[in-house]
C-alpha cells in the first residue's frame, strides 16, 4: 500500500511514525510550509517535516493543495492519503487521485467536535468521554463516512495538551488499523449518525476568563486552553496569563474576580459560584512564577481583582 501522508504539528508525527512502522510505503509528506518561531521569529519547519527528514521521506510544503501540489501527488501514484491535522482543506479535485481516496485520524467522536479544536471544546464543555475517528474526506467540513473509531476517558485534570498527546497515539494506531483495513478490502465507511456539534478555532478572546461563571466551567476553559491560547485575564490594565487552576475548598466570600491569600497560602480567586486557586501566572513580558510569588508582589496591602 502506497501512502501519502499529510500532517504538520508534534501530534501528527506518531501517526507517521506508526504507519512506517506498519510497513507501509509513505511515498511523500505532505505538511504545512516553514513558520516563524520564537522571539527571533526564525523559520522553522514543521514537526512532521522534521520527521520526513529524518526518514528520508520526500516532503512536499504547500499552504494549500493547489494545482500544482496535486500534479506532484499524482506523480508520487499514492493508493490512499493519511492525514492528520494537516491544517488546510483538500478541494474536491485532489479527492481523486488516490485510489482510495483521503483518510483522516480526527481527534473526537463524529459527529461530535467537528471542526479544528475537538479536545478544547470536549475540555470546555465537560466531557467525561472523548476519542478518536478515522473518516473517509468528502466535500463537508469533517462529514464523511466513519471508518473506526476508539474512545479515551477524560481526567478532571487534563488539558488540551495532555488529552492531545494522549490521543496522538492511541489514534495514530487506529490510523493504522483503518489503512490496513484499506489494503485488504476490509474497510466498511459507515454514514455519520447523530447530531453535529462544531469546534471551530479557538481565538485569544475565547481564552479570556469570564470570573462571573461558576468555578467548575472557568476550570474547564482554562484547561481547555492550555497550551494554546493560553488563558488570561487583566489586572489593573495588564494581561496576565495563567497555568490550569483548581477547585477551591477554602471558605469563599470573595466576588467574582477578587483574589485573596487563602490559610494555606494558595491565591484564590472568586467566582461566580465558588472560587479556584491559581498556582502559575505569567505577568505581561516574564516567565511563568508561582501565584503566591506574584501575588505577593502585585497586592502591597493593596485589593487585587481580575477584570
Amino acid at each position: 500500500m502506497r501512502v501519502l501522508f499529510a500532517g504538520t504539528p508534534e501530534v501528527a508525527v506518531p501517526s507517521l511514525d506508526a504507519l512506517v512502522a506498519a510497513g507501509f510505503h509513505v511515498v511523500a509528506v505532505l505538511t504545512r510550509p516553514d513558520a516563524p518561531l520564537g522571539r527571533k521569529r526564525v523559520m522553522t519547519p514543521s514537526p512532521v517535516a522534521v520527521r520526513a527528514a529524518e526518514l528520508n521521506i520526500p516532503i512536499i510544503k504547500a499552504s494549500q493543495v493547489d494545482e500544482a501540489v496535486q500534479a506532484t501527488i499524482q506523480d508520487a501514484m499514492p493508493d490512499v492519503a493519511a492525514v492528520v491535522a494537516f491544517g488546510a482543506l483538500v478541494p474536491e479535485s485532489a479527492l481523486r487521485i488516490p485510489l482510495h481516496g483521503w483518510v483522516n485520524l480526527h481527534f473526537s467522536l463524529l459527529p461530535s467536535w467537528r471542526g479544528a479544536s475537538p479536545v478544547q471544546y470536549a475540555l470546555i464543555n465537560g466531557d467525561d468521554i472523548t476519542g478518536a475517528s478515522t473518516f473517509l474526506i468528502d466535500a463537508g467540513l469533517d462529514t464523511g463516512p466513519i471508518l473506526g473509531a476508539m474512545t479515551e476517558s477524560v481526567k478532571a485534570s487534563d488539558t488540551a495538551g495532555e488529552l492531545l498527546t494522549r490521543l496522538s497515539h492511541s489514534g495514530a494506531v487506529l490510523l493504522v488499523q483503518t489503512v490496513a483495513a484499506i489494503d485488504k478490502g476490509l474497510a466498511n465507511p459507515v454514514p455519520q449518525v447523530g447530531d453535529a456539534t462544531l469546534a471551530p478555532k479557538l481565538s485569544i478572546d475565547d481564552a479570556r476568563v469570564n470570573w462571573k461563571q461558576p468555578a467548575i466551567s472557568i476550570r474547564r476553559r482554562i484547561n481547555g486552553v492550555t497550551p494554546e491560547p493560553g488563558a488570561w485575564t487583566t489586572v489593573e490594565g495588564q494581561r496576565l496569563k495563567f497555568g490550569p487552576v483548581e477547585l477551591s475548598e477554602a471558605p469563599n466570600a470573595l466576588l467574582p474576580g477578587q483574589a485573596a491569600r487563602s490559610e494555606a497560602g494558595l491565591v484564590i480567586v472568586g467566582t461566580g459560584s465558588g472560587a479556584v486557586s491559581l498556582r502559575q501566572v505569567q505577568p505581561a513580558g516574564k516567565k511563568m512564577m508561582s501565584g503566591a510569588d506574584w501575588f505577593r508582589g502585585a497586592s502591597h496591602g493593596k485589593e487585587v481583582v481580575f477584570e
